[in-house]
């Protein structure tokens, strides 16, 4: 989420993780729904750019974060399923 205010960044982050939240069937706060659409951004961003794509723009950003969000999901889960 290059580029866009700390503000549009916690508006966006809290979106992606909540959208993130009701695809994936997983009950978070708002504050986790944040975090999680904040860090899904960056590592929605890194695998996007492992494969040589990016995407623009603030709904571009938006589906960048919604899949990292619902990528760390299946990563929490699949830790806890062997715990």
């Amino acid at each position: 989420m290059e580029g866009y205010g700390i503000i549009m960044q916690i508006i966006l982050g809290g979106v992606a993780g909540w959208l993130a939240e009701k695809v994936m069937g997983f009950n978070t706060g708002l504050i986790m729904n944040i975090i999680l659409g904040i860090v899904g951004a960056v590592v929605g961003n890194f695998l996007l750019g492992l494969v040589g794509v990016g995407l623009g723009g603030l709904l571009g950003q938006l589906i960048v974060a919604v899949l990292g969000a619902c990528v760390l999901i299946l990563v929490y889960r699949a830790i806890k399923g062997r715990a």
